[in-house]
């Protein structure tokens, strides 16, 4: 584990390392973590010192680089809450070619996610990355009973705040964004953003006309959720119905990737997810439409 910054190292190693826990997930531990950390984030630093203690509770033993977590792991998480240096930690790990999860942001720029995806192929890494929220029980339910060909539009929504070092939607926004794709998939061409001081509506274009919209809420509202528009009906997504964590859910297909050396989410959809909000946060501040940065 790379990066013990955020409460999600926590939940991982818990489920992971402690059989005992509810929504145990088997077939791996976590062994060794390098702390990492960004000095000019209080969300990173001051979190430090205190998941550090929490993870060593369930054996993990802290080293001393990321070098060593690399050539003592079988795989790893990539957890560190800042998206800034996931490119930089993503290039020392690489080379082994291990499996390897990013937790999210994947990266804070489209410039960057390409070369994170590049180095991947380069070096045969199986990667993947995606929010919590993408694999909520309640969400995937409803997909399962969908046919995908009847999904003609969706609108998700939730807490959109804002950090000072992750730009726009890349802190928050992110986790309404990836139910969106989880719900239309890839081809989203063009984003025009609408804010005020409280709020964010985001209004994606797919390529086959169907419109996708992401709501980010500053003031009132904390939850996450969706309405799926089908060609029969519309249907409501109660992320908090099923009292299994999106944590879990998301380890079990993380745990797909680790054990069979492929990611069960492409990468290709992560890159366009990236490109959306980079193209959302664009459109923020000029108030215009913009195109979906599709290459390199």
């Amino acid at each position: 584990m790379i990066g013990l910054d955020t409460s999600h190292v926590v939940a991982f190693t818990q489920l992971l390392n402690n059989p005992e826990a509810q929504y145990h997930v088997p077939g791996a531990q976590v062994i060794c973590a390098f702390p990492g950390g960004s000095p000019d984030w209080e969300m990173s630093w001051s979190r430090l010192e205190g998941f550090t203690q929490q993870v060593q509770e369930f054996g993990v033993k802290i080293v001393d680089s990321i070098a060593e977590v690399a050539q003592t792991s079988d795989a790893i998480l990539l957890e560190s809450v800042d998206g800034r240096v996931h490119l930089a930690q993503f290039r020392e790990i690489a080379p082994y070619g291990k499996p390897v999860f990013v937790d999210k942001p994947f990266a804070v720029s489209y410039r960057d996610a390409k070369e994170m995806v590049d180095l991947a192929r380069k070096y045969q890494v199986p990667l993947m990355s995606s929010s919590a929220l993408r694999y909520a029980e309640e969400l995937t339910g409803v997909l399962a009973r969908c046919e995908k060909e009847t999904i003609v539009g969706a609108d998700t929504y939730g807490p959109m705040a804002m950090a000072p070092t992750q730009p726009g939607l890349f802190w928050y926004g992110i986790h309404a964004v990836e139910m969106l794709y989880a719900i239309l998939g890839r081809g989203c061409r063009r984003v025009t953003a609408h804010r005020t001081e409280d709020y964010d509506v985001i209004v994606g274009e797919w390529e086959d006309g169907r419109l996708g919209t992401v709501r980010g809420n500053r003031r009132g509202n904390n939850d996450f959720g969706a309405v799926v528009h089908t060609t029969q009906g519309s249907q409501f997504v109660d992320v908090y119905a099923n009292p299994k964590p999106y944590y879990a859910s998301l380890l079990e297909q993380v745990m797909i990737l680790f054990r069979q050396k492929r990611s069960p989410l492409d990468i290709e959809e992560t890159l366009e997810i990236v490109a959306f909000i980079e193209a959302a946060n664009l459109s923020r501040e000029t108030g215009r439409p913009v195109e979906l940065m599709q290459d390199g």
